[in-house]
């Protein structure tokens, strides 16, 4: 049961020791002519944060294209139409003279980091299971591990293989698993379907062990896999650990789940990137939703572990400590992105902090070692389902520091302004739905929610200043409409499913909500005050002028991937207006310094590294055919 007063969701299972030794959370560069980018999010503590600055505020006008690499993707689809990837979304690691990287349809491939010349390609043979579950064919990386002459590229796959690959010569470590690779479908507590169950993200290993989530189909189905976390052996590949998500019987949290849901539910899977820190030899694991996303009227309850950040022992798997940020979840409020690492000093208090950016737009902040709130989370009353069988929970949390980065709820406050016409066209919209603060549940009628399914924030994640304990994140204004019905006789076994309800317009097909519609906030998380928010680029900026509407200045664009920090500039990637940008930002003032126009639409997020001296940004670009990895360096 819920207590309506102030209550902080969060259980410490384990003994916390106290730990004096610093953290090593960053790779350490010793050579100041070469700077690796070690992992997705350049180190362990998911920073996107290099100290390198040979591109800056006074150089950045000169940087050009270096070179690009033509996916293998793009010779696969023509000789085979069938099989097309959904957007060219890997972000390379570099380590040493080579990047590496993963495409959408499944290949991993090395290539000189300052040429681009491929050094060799492997085949993971993804595309011979068909269309994978929920976005189809597309990836985000691989890692990279080396214990003395064995040094090794980390692969999962959309069809639920994990590969070990040499990392000099591409060929399949024969010692790990069967011929080089572990079947993800075992091993879970029960037998799943593989279509239902695949994996996009870049493996985590700390200490030994490669830590896997996994992407669970998001399908109105009563009976889906399990989002079960699992610790596998980085030399052999044998599965030494697993966490379940959803608790089995006897385990802490199983009677959250009620009417025994546990032993059918599935979902509550971290599909996203996670984070470590390898002192402390803890792995952070952003959780996900429960099926189905919308009704849960099967799994009544507040649903441990779903949307919840988790700590636990990276050796044993062993829970450490959580907290859920929403009970019960009806929104698809999925934790999207690899929680941020950094030390901060609050009220004069030395802090090891983890914050974890969400999609509905707050941003919640930890000690990484005991799992206590930097600054009080308060449980507070919010609305209650209408939907027959559903029990939504009476209470959420609400981080009271730092404030909202995104518009949350449709009210007074969030409908689009520009002129009374459109505002009056704007509330005649909303009044054919259920709407109110966030947090307002699904109805029959169809409810606002506001920020959607795609947030706030996404998969892109945030990026961490470490010398400023600044914490830069991207976000979208995006309300979309949830409307449940009743399924079709004999289709599925829930009894309400959400119908093709989605994005909503505002009037004249201009956004429902005020601007900026996509945005960049700076917030210090020594104080948890911003520094800055800023419009992510001119958006449609040049369209509500051509409208007669006064110039609003820039209002940002939909179209984003994730934020890469140097030691003077933030860069964004962006399709804004039919070019596709590479925005360098002052991250003091969030002024825009320079763009630099890309030959492809922007899908991943960037990285950069040096090598030979030299400086180098890199982007995945495109998709569907013409997916290329370009990089950037000055002449």
């Amino acid at each position: 049961m819920h207590n309506k007063s102030k209550l902080l969701r969060i259980v410490f299972p384990l003994a916390i020791v106290s730990v004096i030794a610093s953290c090593s959370l960053r790779p350490v560069h010793t050579n100041t002519d070469d700077y690796d980018w070690a992992t997705y999010g350049g180190g362990p503590a998911s920073e996107k944060y290099a100290a390198i600055d040979q591109i800056n505020k006074d150089t950045i006008k000169n940087l050009q294209v270096a070179w690009v690499w033509d996916s293998v993707d793009n010779t696969a689809v023509k000789a085979d139409g069938k099989h097309v990837p959904l957007g060219n979304k890997s972000t390379p690691i570099k380590i040493g003279n080579f990047l590496y990287t993963s495409t959408s349809l499944g290949y991993v491939v090395a290539l000189d980091a300052v040429t681009g010349e491929q050094k060799w390609v492997f085949d993971t043979e993804t595309k011979l299971d068909g269309r994978p579950a929920n976005l189809g064919f597309n990836h985000r990386g691989v890692s990279f591990w080396q214990s003395g002459e064995k040094r090794r590229i980390l692969m999962s796959t959309n069809n639920s293989y994990l590969w070990s690959l040499d990392a000099d010569t591409g060929l399949p470590d024969h010692d790990f698993g069967t011929n080089g690779k572990v079947d993800l479908t075992k091993g879970l507590g029960r037998q799943i379907k593989r279509k239902y169950y695949s994996t996009t993200a870049a493996p985590m290993i700390v200490n030994g062990i490669i830590i896997m989530g996994s992407v669970v189909a998001d399908y109105p189905l009563k009976h889906l896999p399990p989002g079960h976390v699992r610790g596998f052996d980085v030399e052999t590949g044998e599965q030494r650990w697993i966490f379940h998500t959803i608790p089995q019987a006897g385990e802490k949290g199983v009677d959250s789940w009620e009417q025994e849901s546990w032993k059918y539910s599935g979902g509550t899977n971290v599909w996203s990137l996670m984070s470590a820190d390898p002192d402390l030899g803890y792995v952070y694991l952003p959780v996900g939703t429960p099926n189905n996303d919308w009704y849960g009227g099967h799994r009544l309850g507040d649903n441990l572990f779903a949307e919840s950040l988790v700590c636990l022992n990276a050796t044993t798997g062993k829970l450490v400590w959580h907290f859920q940020m929403v009970h019960h979840g009806l929104w698809d409020y999925d934790l999207p992105a690899a929680p941020n690492l950094v030390d901060i000093v609050v009220d004069g208090k030395a802090i090891k902090a983890v914050a974890q950016v969400s999609k509905q737009g707050f941003i919640y902040v930890f000690d990484r070692v005991t799992g206590q709130p930097v600054w009080p989370i308060e449980e507070r009353s919010v609305p209650q389902s209408t939907v027959p069988g559903e029990r939504s929970s009476p209470t959420q949390p609400f981080p009271t520091r730092p404030a909202p980065f995104e518009l949350q709820g449709i009210s007074d406050d969030t409908l689009i302004d520009f002129t009374p016409e459109l505002r009056a066209k704007a509330e005649r919209i909303i009044a054919k739905y259920d709407y109110g603060e966030v947090f307002t549940p699904p109805s029959l009628k169809g409810t606002i929610q506001l920020p959607g399914w795609a947030g706030g924030a996404n998969w892109m994640g945030a990026a961490v200043d470490p010398e400023t304990s600044t914490i830069y994140i991207p976000s979208n204004t995006g309300p979309i409409v949830v409307k449940l019905v009743e399924p079709k006789p004999n289709t599925v076994e829930l009894r309400y499913i959400r119908s093709r309800s989605g994005n909503i317009r505002g009037p004249q097909r201009l956004p429902l909500t005020k601007p900026p519609y996509g945005r960049i906030s700076a917030i210090d998380l020594n104080t948890g005050e911003y520094q800055w928010i800023k419009p992510n680029a001119e958006g449609m900026r040049q369209k509500l002028i051509d409208m007669g509407i006064p110039d609003p200045g820039p209002v940002g664009t939909f179209n984003s991937t994730g934020p890469l920090l140097t030691k003077s500039l933030l860069f964004t990637v962006v399709a804004d207006g039919g070019n596709n940008l590479l925005r360098a930002i002052d991250k003091e003032t969030g002024e825009l310094i320079h763009v630099i126009e890309l030959p492809g639409a922007p899908r991943g997020t960037p990285m950069t590294y040096k090598v030979a001296g030299k400086q180098y940004i890199a982007v995945s670009i495109g998709g569907m055919k013409e997916a290329k990895l370009v990089s950037l360096a000055l002449p």
